[in-house]
């Protein structure tokens, strides 16, 4: 019989949801021929979409018959979808345990065992995350440097990625923009706005800083709408960034007004971590026209057929951001670990505790990033 290891698995919360947080004993499965098997150290506290194959009532059932580590979370309504500061992914960073037998130092990449990695996340990613993680290629697989924290590091491969992906495609309608007022309008600034200031945005925000300022430091404006009190801190201790707070107690004029006086009249590019029709209806009136809104693939199903026909009378464009590449991940593993990004705010969690975190977080109790701690190494 294969030894057991914990598994823990966070589903997306919801109203109708009684727990999200489920324990389990999983069996130890063998190293690939051509992967590798990671021990995990660090996760970040990310949920796995809902599937009708893999709905939380069959999850529910399997839960009862295995060992539950924490206490379940009921009745979440998650304050923290809106924002950005709970979202679906994969983030483990931990150390190789094994390598598979067919590979060799010709085929191995440079990993070797015990040396510490992130995990670009893949198709067969598993329910959640267990305490020994088989992955089965090593192109998957991205070494880190023993100077980045593993829970800094957990934080790349979802949330960080997700944001560098938005922000070069940013890039690229700046650079398309910067074009066209070449001769009409040189001195007019793009100005972006990033809405939210979960973990997404906030790493968007400090990825956009450290990006533009590479290619010009005053050839791009940059605001972050808040949508809590908490962010509005958060967004103003970053430098040269201006910041307007969404309260959702005022009337919508005057948010969009609000903003618009804050950026300085319409702004080009919106990045919306915000999961909400609310959310893209107000970000889609502080755009200009022809300007462009950025949103994550997982809310752009739901939102983008609402949308489509407001984008065409007012002549934006809503685009759909997925996660990036590996060798994306790799680079941004270089920038985090040479302190050339800050990472965003983070609070390190015993992994026992998965379901308290989880509601603090869906509460928006918990600032920046939470990141469950598996096994303790450093």
């Amino acid at each position: 019989m294969n030894k057991l290891c914990r598994q823990v698995s966070i589903e997306s919360p919801g109203p109708g949801a009684k727990n999200c947080v489920f324990n389990f004993f999983v069996p130890i499965e063998d190293t690939p021929a051509m992967g590798a098997r990671i021990r995990i150290v660090c996760a970040g506290a990310c949920y796995r979409r809902r599937d009708r194959a893999n709905s939380i009532t069959s999850m529910s059932s399997v839960s009862s018959e295995l060992s539950d580590y924490c206490p379940s979370v009921s009745s979440i309504t998650s304050s923290a979808h809106r924002e950005g500061s709970f979202f679906p992914g994969f983030e483990v960073a931990g150390v190789i345990e094994s390598l598979g037998s067919e590979i060799t130092e010709a085929n191995n990449r440079g990993l070797r065992i015990g040396q510490r990695v992130i995990v670009y996340p893949f198709d067969e990613t598993p329910a959640g995350y267990a305490e020994l993680l088989v992955v089965p290629d090593l192109k998957h697989v991205v070494p880190i440097p023993d100077s980045l924290p593993m829970e800094v590091a957990a934080m790349l491969p979802t949330g960080a990625l997700l944001a560098w992906n938005a922000v070069f495609k940013a890039q690229a309608v700046v650079t398309q923009i910067l074009s066209q007022r070449a001769e009409t309008e040189p001195k007019r600034k793009p100005k972006i706005l990033i809405v939210g200031t979960g973990g997404l945005a906030l790493w968007a925000v400090r990825i956009a800083s450290y990006h533009f300022a590479t290619t010009g430091a005053d050839n791009v404006d940059i605001t972050v709408a808040s949508l809590r009190d908490e962010g509005f801190r958060l967004a103003t201790e970053i430098t040269n960034v201006s910041v307007v707070q969404w309260n959702e107690c005022l009337y919508e004029p005057q948010l969009i007004e609000r903003t618009k006086d804050v950026c300085g009249g319409a702004v080009d590019v919106v990045i919306d971590f915000g999961t909400t029709s609310r959310s893209l209806h107000r970000s889609m009136h502080c755009l200009s026209k022809g300007g462009v809104v950025l949103i994550s693939d997982e809310v752009a199903e739901k939102l983008l057929p609402k949308f489509s026909r407001l984008s065409e009378q007012y002549q934006q464009e809503i685009i759909a951001i997925s996660n990036g590449t590996a060798e994306q991940l790799a680079e941004l593993v270089e920038l985090v670990a040479n302190k050339k990004i800050e990472p965003p705010p983070h609070s390190v969690f015993p992994c026992e505790q998965a379901a308290e975190v989880i509601a603090k977080l869906c509460n928006s109790e918990i600032p920046g990033r939470a990141i469950l701690r598996f096994h303790d190494i450093e």
